[in-house]
């Protein structure tokens, strides 16, 4: 087994109301930035254990499918590199 670092993005489907960013965007308006949108997401960075890339990217795309991102919600990627 080889080890692989996953950069997987989590991201509100376009079209969706992202509070969490809108609510960032006013505070940081209320500060004087002149800031005009803000999307929130999560980054995940995970340490796996695969025979090669294409099982490392497998286990990433099902990790995200059943747990990471919400397919009705969220849009998803990811980078897989051998480490």
């Amino acid at each position: 087994m080889a080890k692989f670092l996953a950069w997987i993005e989590v991201w509100l489907k376009k079209g969706l109301v992202d509070a969490e960013g809108e609510t960032v965007r006013e505070a940081l308006n209320d500060l004087e930035y002149p800031v005009s949108s803000v999307r929130v997401g999560k980054v995940y960075k995970i340490l796996i254990d695969a025979r090669d890339e294409k099982d490392a990217k497998r286990i990433v795309d099902e990790m995200c499918r059943r747990l990471l991102a919400n397919p009705v919600k969220d849009d998803y990627s990811f980078r897989v590199e051998r480490v």
